[in-house]
C-alpha cells in the first residue's frame, strides 16, 4: 500500500496547518520537505502553482492519484478519515467562519506587519494595529472557553494557531506585552503541546531518490 504524498515546508503556516491535521487524525504519509527556491520537478508536475502544502492521495485511493492543492481541504480531508479527538464535533459553521477570517483578512495584515518594509505605503505599527482585531475577537472566545469553540480543541484552533504564532514571532516581546492574556496562555499552550513538537521537527529536503520519509516520524 502506497502512502499519500506531502509536499511541505516546515515554517509555512499552512503546511503547519496541514501537518497538525495529519497528526491530530492519526494518519501517515510520506513527507517530502520542498526548499521554497528549488521546489521539485515532482511536486510542479501535479500542483503548478508551486505552493505548499500538497497531497497527493494514494494509488489504491484512487488510481489517478488525485492532488488537494490547499491547506484546509487537507485537514479536513485528514480529519474526515479518523477524527479520534473529535475536532470536528463543533459549529463547523462558525469553525469555518473563523478560519475565513484568518485566511482572507488576518493573514493580509499579517504579511504587511511581517514585511512591513515592502508595504512601505503604511506603517508596521498600523499594520500590527490592523491585525489586532482579529486577535481581538480570539481574545473574547477564549476568555469564554479554553479553546476558540469550547473546552476542547477543534478545527479552528489547529486552522488558525499556526498564523497567530507567525504574528507573535514578528516580535515575541511586542506580542507577550499586548493587552490579550488568554490568547497567550492559549499560543504557548500550543507551542509547548506534543503534537505541535512533532509537527515541528526538521527533515532534509528531499530529493529524486530519497528513501520514503514517514511522518509522522516512526509510525506504522
Amino acid at each position: 500500500m502506497s502512502l499519500p504524498r506531502l509536499y511541505s515546508f516546515r515554517r509555512c503556516p499552512y503546511a503547519m496547518r496541514a501537518r497538525l491535521g495529519i497528526l491530530f487524525a492519526g494518519q501517515k504519509v510520506e513527507l517530502r520537505e520542498v526548499v521554497l527556491r528549488n521546489k521539485p520537478a515532482q511536486m510542479l508536475a501535479i500542483s503548478p502553482k508551486g505552493t505548499v502544502p500538497v497531497l497527493e492521495l494514494a494509488e489504491d485511493e484512487s488510481p489517478a492519484r488525485p492532488v488537494i492543492e490547499e491547506s484546509r481541504e487537507i485537514l479536513v480531508w485528514a480529519l474526515q478519515q479518523e477524527d479520534p479527538q473529535g475536532l470536528l464535533n463543533v459549529d463547523l459553521v462558525g469553525a469555518h467562519t473563523l478560519i475565513d477570517r484568518n485566511d482572507n483578512e488576518f493573514k493580509h495584515w499579517l504579511d504587511r506587519y511581517k514585511y512591513a518594509d515592502r508595504y512601505p505605503e503604511s506603517s508596521q505599527l498600523e499594520y500590527r494595529r490592523q491585525g489586532e482585531v482579529f486577535l481581538q475577537i480570539l481574545e473574547h472566545s477564549l476568555t469564554r472557553n479554553r479553546y476558540l469553540l469550547g473546552d476542547d480543541i477543534s478545527i479552528a484552533d489547529i486552522g488558525i494557531m499556526p498564523f497567530v504564532r507567525q504574528f507573535a514571532h514578528v516580535d515575541r516581546e511586542v506580542f507577550y506585552s499586548l493587552p490579550y492574556p488568554h490568547l497567550q496562555q492559549w499560543l504557548k499552550g500550543w507551542l509547548e503541546h506534543p503534537a505541535f513538537q512533532q509537527a515541528m521537527i526538521r527533515f532534509q529536503p528531499w530529493q529524486e531518490g530519497d528513501e520514503v520519509v514517514e511522518f509522522p516520524a516512526g509510525s506504522h
